[in-house]
């Protein structure tokens, strides 16, 4: 059960591309000590050579999805998924099994302190997953001069990647809490701060303090 110093409180984060989760993430982790688990790098995991997902991969797709090295060469086969959705879907359904059972399990070893779960697919097994969800909602024209700027998409690759993603309402209906990064840095972090407050979550500054007050340990996994 969760108490005071988040030990089993498990957060799910979600959101479209260019909302801000990274930075989100970041923060979540440096000032309240959260275990970061993104769903996208546990899939990758998943695709290198000699994993399940990679067997998959290739069977769907082909050998010529593999680079020099034998790994998939990952633009190549984000490219192959795009032109054929009907083979993506067969790849996601065996796949997606996979990396929510990787995430439950990391998510369990790092149980005495609080985790947060990041996707931007939200379905039923983020929802079992976790205890709350947050919403990162920003607008698109937001976050679509942040794809511009921070990686060179074009106004055409920006459009395709938003029409493939959960729309507003889905997020919206996932989850428990909206928070709005449409604004400042130090706006989200209020957002932030007020939520866990409200849960009881003390900054790790603040918990670093009573530890050494205590002169004992809290149960908080080492950052």
């Amino acid at each position: 059960m969760e108490n005071r110093r988040g030990q089993g409180f498990l957060l799910g984060l979600t959101g479209g591309v260019g909302a801000g989760k990274s930075t989100v993430l970041s923060y979540l982790e440096e000032a309240y000590g959260f275990h970061v688990i993104q769903t996208d790098l546990t899939a990758r995991r998943l695709m290198e050579p000699g994993m399940e997902g990679f067997q998959t991969a290739v069977r769907l797709f082909g050998a010529d999805i593999l680079d020099a090295s034998g790994a998939i060469c990952r633009p190549v086969l984000a490219e192959r998924m795009f032109r054929e959705p009907e083979k993506r879907r067969q790849s996601d359904a065996a796949i997606h099994p996979l990396v929510w059972k990787a995430v439950r399990e990391e998510a369990a070893a790092f149980r005495n302190g609080p985790v947060v779960i990041e996707t931007a697919v939200p379905g039923k097994e983020f929802r079992d997953s976790c205890r709350e969800i947050w919403y990162l909602y920003t607008s698109e024209e937001i976050r679509a001069a942040r794809l511009r700027e921070s990686r060179g998409y074009s106004a055409e690759k920006i459009r395709d990647i938003m029409a493939s993603q959960a729309d507003e309402e889905t997020f919206a209906g996932q989850a428990d809490e909206r928070l709005d990064n449409s604004g400042s840095p130090e706006q989200t972090r209020k957002q932030i701060d007020r939520l866990l407050a409200e849960r009881g979550i003390p900054l790790k500054a603040a918990k670093q303090q009573q530890k050494q007050r205590n002169g004992s340990d809290s149960g908080w996994p080492e950052r």
